[in-house]
C-alpha cells in the first residue's frame, strides 16, 4: 500500500470535514492547496504550483468530480461545491450526472509522473563475464555483447526476464510502471499525452492501480460530501459496516458501530448479519446445481471486481457465477424493510463496491479510509467508545467473510447439513492478477477439477482491499 499517498488523502479529507463542520468550506477550499504547499517552501515536484495543482485535483475527487469531466480548468473548487450543493438540495444525484460510465476511479494528470514504457536494460554493474549467461539464456537472441557489454535488442526483447534471473552480479533489471504492471486485464496504459488513462470499458474497478501508483495519480471519485450534506440536512443514514473494519480500526466491531452513531449516522449495522444471508441463499443455491451435477462448478458472487471480470472479459462462463447477492445488498434490504427512508451508506475497503451499489439501488459508499477521515475530523477515538448493543452478533463465519477461504468455510459448514455425505471439491483464488487468470480460465473451462470457486479480488480477502487503513 502507498502509505505517502494514502496518507495525504486522509488528510485532505480531514481538512474537509473540518471546514465543512465549521461552515466555512466554501471560503477555505481553494486555500487548502496553498495552505498545505506555501510559497518558499520544499516541493514534492518541480515546484509548488504544480503541488498545489495536485492537490486541487484531489479535494476535486472528494468532492465527487472526476478529472476527465473537467471542462474549465479555470473553475473553483468553490464553484465545484456551489453545483453539489445545489444538487443535493433539489434531489438531484450529482454524482450520477458526471457518471463517466459511473467509474469511481479517474486519473490525476498532473500528479501521473509518465513512467517511461517497461523494458529490460543493462545497468552498470555488468562485468561482461565469460559465460554470458544472459545471452545463452535469452530465448529471442535479443542480448549480445558490445564493447565486454551486454546490450539488450529491445525489438527483440519479450521481457521474460530470463537474463534477469541469469546474471549472477543482478547486472539486468526489469523497469516497470506500476499502475500497468498492477492492472489484471489491461484497462490502463498512457496515452499520447504520456499519462495514465483508464479504459473504463476494461476496468473492473479492483483498485489495484489505486494502490500501484507511486505518485498517487490514480483517484477515487468520493461520495464524502453527498454524505456530509445528507447529514446536515437531517436525512437518516444508515452505516452498514463492512466485515473487514476489524482489521481497519482498533477495538471491537461494536465499538465502531458507536463511533459511526457519535459520526451522525441515525442508524448502524455490521454487514456480516448481511453475509449471513448470503451463507445461506448461495449455499442453497450450490445444493442445487450440485444434486443436478455434482461436477458442476459454481463461482462465488460477493467480490465485485471478480463479477466485472467475468462480465466484461470471460462473458462466456457467467452461468458459473452464483446468482446470491452479496451481503451489502442483503443488508440494504435488511435495513429498507426495517425503514424505507433510511438512506443506506456501504463503509469498506473495496474500489468496486462504488460501481456494484448504483447497481444495487445503495445509496452511498464510504471508504475506511473516509469513515476514518470523519472520525477524526470529528475527534472520535474508537477504543474508548462503549460497545452498541446489537440485539444480537453476527455468527462468526459470517464475520470471517472478509478473510480469504472465508466464505468457502461458510458454505462448507450450512452445506454439511444439507447434504448427507457431502464433498466439497473447493478452490480457492487468493488475489487476481494476471498469472491467476490464466488459472481461473483452466478452473472454468473445466481442465482442473472444481465444483466450488471463492475469488478474491484482493490477497488475502476484502481486509486488504485498496481502501482499507495501513
Amino acid at each position: 500500500m502507498n502509505q505517502a499517498a494514502q496518507y495525504i488523502r486522509r488528510e485532505l479529507a480531514i481538512r474537509l470535514v473540518r471546514a465543512f463542520d465549521a461552515g466555512k468550506l466554501r471560503e477555505e477550499i481553494d486555500q487548502i492547496a496553498v495552505k498545505m504547499r506555501p510559497k518558499n517552501e520544499p516541493s514534492s515536484r518541480c515546484c509548488v504550483y504544480h503541488d498545489r495543482a495536485v492537490i486541487k485535483y484531489r479535494l476535486m475527487a472528494l468532492l465527487g468530480y472526476s478529472t476527465e469531466d473537467e471542462s474549465d480548468e479555470a473553475k473553483m473548487l468553490a464553484s465545484y461545491l456551489d453545483d453539489i450543493i445545489a444538487d443535493v438540495e433539489q434531489g438531484k444525484d450529482p454524482y450520477a450526472k458526471l457518471d463517466h460510465r459511473m467509474s469511481p476511479l479517474s486519473v490525476c494528470g498532473p500528479a501521473c509522473s509518465g513512467c517511461p514504457d517497461a523494458k529490460v536494460v543493462t545497468t552498470e554493474n555488468c562485468r561482461g563475464c565469460f559465460a554470458r549467461p544472459c545471452m545463452y539464456n535469452c530465448p529471442k537472441k535479443a542480448v549480445s555483447i558490445v564493447g565486454g557489454r551486454s546490450v539488450i535488442d529491445q525489438s527483440l526483447c519479450i521481457k521474460c526476464g530470463k537474463c534477469v534471473t541469469a546474471c549472477p552480479y543482478h547486472a539486468i533489471v526489469k523497469t516497470s510502471v506500476p499502475c500497468e504492471d498492477a492492472c489484471p486485464v489491461g484497462a490502463i496504459k498512457k496515452n499520447e499525452f504520456g499519462v495514465a488513462q483508464i479504459d473504463f470499458a476494461k476496468c473492473i474497478f479492483c483498485g489495484k492501480c489505486f494502490n500501484a501508483c507511486p505518485f498517487g495519480a490514480v483517484m477515487e471519485r468520493s461520495q464524502l460530501m453527498q454524505i456530509l450534506l445528507a447529514m446536515k440536512k437531517g436525512e437518516k443514514l444508515v452505516a452498514m459496516v463492512a466485515p473487514a473494519a476489524t482489521k481497519s480500526f482498533p477495538g471491537k466491531i461494536e465499538q465502531l458501530l458507536t463511533a459511526c452513531k457519535k459520526a451522525g449516522f441515525a442508524e448502524v449495522m455490521e454487514v456480516a448479519l448481511g453475509a449471513e444471508k448470503t451463507t445461506r441463499h448461495e449455499t442453497a443455491e450450490f445444493v442445487e446445481r450440485y444434486e443436478r451435477d455434482p461436477k458442476t462448478l459454481m463461482t462465488t458472487s460477493c467480490c465485485p471486481a471478480w463479477v466485472n471480470l467475468v462480465a466484461k472479459h470471460l462473458p462466456d462462463f457467467i452461468d458459473k457465477v452464483s446468482l446470491t447477492p452479496s451481503p451489502m445488498v442483503y443488508s440494504r434490504e435488511m435495513m429498507k424493510e426495517k425503514n424505507p427512508t433510511l438512506k443506506t451508506v456501504f463503509i469498506g475497503p473495496c474500489v468496486a463496491k462504488r460501481s456494484e451499489a448504483r447497481r444495487k439501488d445503495v445509496d452511498f459508499v464510504l471508504s475506511f479510509e473516509e469513515l476514518g477521515a470523519i472520525l477524526a475530523a470529528r475527534n472520535i477515538d474508537v477504543m474508548t467508545c462503549e460497545a452498541y448493543p446489537v440485539e444480537r452478533p453476527a455468527e462468526a463465519t459470517a464475520r470471517n467473510y472478509s478473510k480469504s477461504c472465508g466464505v468457502t468455510e461458510a458454505v462448507i459448514k450450512e452445506a454439511l447439513s444439507k447434504i448427507p455425505d457431502f464433498k466439497l471439491n473447493s478452490k480457492q483464488i487468493n488475489g487476481i492478477d494476471k498469472k491467476q487468470i490464466a488459472m481461473i480460465k483452466m478452473y472454468l473451462s473445466g481442465k482442473i477439477p472444481t465444483n466450488f470457486l471463492e475469488v478474491m479480488a484482493c490477497p488475502g480477502g476484502c481486509e486488504n482491499g485498496p481502501c482499507s487503513i495501513g
